[in-house]
């Protein structure tokens, strides 16, 4: 599965990651709910139900000049916010000090915003991992899953990426997910990340596998929403636009014999225990 994160970041994020569904390999991805160019994907999502759409459940906002506001009143969910409204951009203030029925309403409003407008989500999955800092986070986000009858994303892996030890936590095996891949910071400096992801799909093992990727245009508005933040910022995110969108990304794909699904194939839904 090559699955894009943050749909609806922007306009840049939103069209790369069309084409690539459209017309290149990218095959699901996940859309932010609280971020200015929801509605757009929103509206791409209902005219293709065809497509694999999820809900990429948002706690944070990273950007130094391109904050987000949550969907539920803010006088509701003041753990959640700083003094002007909008999310924080650490996800350590959410590990500190988010309270647990406050991000349940939050995520709930952002669910149920998506499927009031037509969306219909075939998984849900979590911005930055915040769901995986805590284990009443991980409880929760579990609960979100069954409450919606969707398969969620699971890992220990991705938990590891926050900094926090997934060993501290109370995880159902069955149910977690670890074959997944995605750039890092380093690889991004040092190989590059078309490199990378070459070097990935040739050395992929059988069963499903998960490519985590952020495609945008390179584009004006990319540079200003990033700046300063090179991590997964307007290069990295071009990058990944250009890649699987290209015709050696599918000249990969065939010489090694790899079948795309998403998260409304049988097998997907079975090996994430859904």
């Amino acid at each position: 599965m090559i699955h894009a994160d943050d749909s609806g970041l922007s306009w840049s994020e939103n069209k790369a990651t069309q084409q690539g569904m459209l017309y290149g390999s990218i095959n699901s991805t996940s859309l932010m709910v609280p971020c200015p160019w929801f509605f757009e994907m929103a509206k791409f999502a209902i005219k293709n139900p065809k497509l694999d759409f999820g809900i990429h459940l948002t706690l944070t906002g990273e950007w130094k000049n391109y904050p987000f506001r949550p969907i539920t009143p803010v006088n509701r969910i003041p753990s959640l916010v700083d003094k002007n409204g909008y999310f924080l951009p650490k996800r350590q203030h959410i590990r500190d000090h988010a309270v647990l029925k406050e991000v349940r309403l939050e995520l709930i409003n952002q669910i149920e915003f998506a499927l009031s407008l037509g969306v219909k989500p075939s998984h849900l999955d979590s911005h930055m991992y915040t769901l995986g800092l805590r284990q009443d986070l991980l409880d929760l986000y579990q609960e979100l899953g069954e409450k919606y009858r969707v398969p969620i994303i699971l890992s220990k892996k991705l938990i590891s990426y926050t900094g926090e030890s997934p060993a501290q936590f109370n995880l159902p095996d069955k149910k977690c997910f670890e074959s997944l891949f995605m750039v890092s910071m380093e690889q991004f400096k040092n190989e590059g990340n078309i490199a990378f992801y070459n070097k990935t799909l040739d050395n992929l093992t059988d069963g499903l596998s998960i490519l985590i990727i952020h495609p945008a245009l390179e584009s004006d508005e990319m540079n200003q929403i990033t700046i300063d933040h090179p991590n997964f910022g307007a290069l990295w995110r071009a990058d990944d636009s250009a890649y699987f969108n290209s015709e050696a990304c599918k000249q990969m794909l065939k010489k090694n014999n790899i079948e795309l699904v998403n998260f409304k194939s049988p097998i997907t839904l079975s090996l994430l225990g859904a």
